[in-house]
């Protein structure tokens, strides 16, 4: 006879049953960790996406970011981007993440630019005169343009001007047109686009909505208070149909 003591065949299947469920438990906790690191290091990414766009003086493209944050995938940075910029709106924060001039920055909200005047009254920023608002519209539809051209439409020499929005980086020199003389072409810069928060030139508005800006989107640009865009009784037509050749400008 058998020594060894037998084993109820319940007590085998309870011990079994309990295994079964400690074993199906297991990824259910490995499922909820995974999740919590997950929600994490998305939080983690949207915060230092918001310190380095916080910290940039100007828009940051989306290449420039991906080389800042190392390893991260192109998908997961506009994600956390997106992530970012819901997160900002949701909580209502006076500031607000755009995508402006070809790269991503961290802007105050529209609604309280009132608030903003208060602050900076003190320290008022140098404002463009209307020769130069006009002279910068002009540019800004018919580009590339020489000076020639525009002192034909405004009917005043600009020189001065061209020097005032060079210096402010409003526009640039692009090249040379090519005709006898080999005239400098201007076009406007990327702050420009930053200025009026546009992603690109084609978002420019019809002239005739350009004129009808309200006072809140004539505030996106330095100007003298009370002067709108446009405001002057010479006539822009759209892009010039000149044929023309923009080369490089020589090294000064």
């Amino acid at each position: 006879m058998d020594n060894h003591e037998q084993l109820d065949p319940r007590e085998l299947l309870a011990g079994a049953t309990d295994r079964t469920e400690a074993t199906a438990d297991t990824p259910a906790v490995v499922d909820e960790d995974a999740s919590r690191q997950q929600a994490m290091e998305a939080r983690e990414l949207r915060a230092i996406i918001e310190a380095l766009l916080f910290v940039s003086a100007e828009p940051v493209p989306l290449d420039r970011l991906m080389v800042a944050l190392g390893t991260i995938s192109k998908p997961e940075v506009k994600q956390g981007l997106q992530a970012l910029r819901e997160e900002m709106d949701r909580e209502g924060r006076g500031v607000q993440l755009i995508e402006v001039a070809g790269g991503y920055q961290i802007v105050t909200r529209l609604e309280y630019a009132s608030w903003i005047k208060r602050l900076a009254k003190a320290k008022a920023a140098p404002k463009l005169s209307r020769s130069g608002l006009e002279s910068l519209a002009i540019i800004a539809y018919k580009q590339p343009i020489v000076r020639a051209e525009i002192e034909q439409i405004r009917g005043v020499e600009v020189s001065g001007v061209l020097r005032t929005l060079l210096e402010r980086k409003l526009i640039r020199m692009v090249g040379r047109k090519d005709v006898p003389g080999r005239p400098i072409m201007y076009g406007t810069t990327k702050l420009f686009l930053q200025q009026f928060g546009l992603s690109e030139l084609s978002q420019l508005p019809p002239l005739r909505e350009f004129k009808e800006l309200g006072e809140a989107e004539q505030a996106l640009l330095p100007v003298e208070e009370g002067l709108a865009i446009g405001e002057s009784d010479t006539v822009l037509t759209g892009a010039s149909n000149d044929s023309t050749t923009a080369e490089p400008l020589p090294d000064a």
